[in-house]
């Protein structure tokens, strides 16, 4: 089930950056090769630049990919490295809870508001930040647990 799903979030990254990379280039073809620039193509590129940023990061990107302290935690022993996964992931998930209420209250608010010209609601645009926090509170439970039970402690970070 787990490498379906990341198989999915993987396909849908690719999508993504599939249509991004599509709509750009309608936007050089008709820039520079029909001397139109089209108003859409920006206002789309930059959407899905959004999305495919904050759903790669949320969805695809693995912890071991993620930016750490890793001379830090090298220098500390096993107990150390329980420790500081604990209460890392903690203030990151915990961090990301308490930004979710707010988030979402502000990307449902946005829904009244469209862009300029596609006429998109807003709510949509700003979607994959509400799901970043939840993939990372998500996340953070699990490698606490994950942490609490002693696991993925023992391999030395490196880059």
């Amino acid at each position: 089930m787990r490498t379906w799903l990341q198989r999915f979030a993987n396909g849908v990254g690719g999508g993504l950056f599939l249509a991004l990379f599509v709509v750009f280039l309608v936007q050089i073809t008709a820039r520079f090769g029909f001397n139109k620039p089209l108003a859409w193509t920006d206002e789309a590129a930059v959407i899905l630049y959004v999305w495919v940023i904050l759903w790669g990061a949320a969805m695809m990107v693995p912890e071991r990919e993620h930016v750490v302290f890793d001379l830090l935690w090298n220098s500390v022993g096993r107990r150390g490295k329980q420790v500081m996964a604990v209460v890392g992931h903690s203030v990151i998930g915990g961090l990301a809870l308490w930004a979710l209420p707010a988030t979402w209250d502000y990307v449902t608010f946005m829904s009244r508001e469209g862009t300029p010209v596609l006429g998109l609601p807003f709510m949509w645009v700003f979607m994959p930040f509400v799901l970043l926090l939840v993939a990372l509170a998500l996340r953070s439970a699990w490698a606490v647990w994950q942490a609490l039970r002693g696991r993925g402690l023992e391999a030395e970070l490196r880059v």
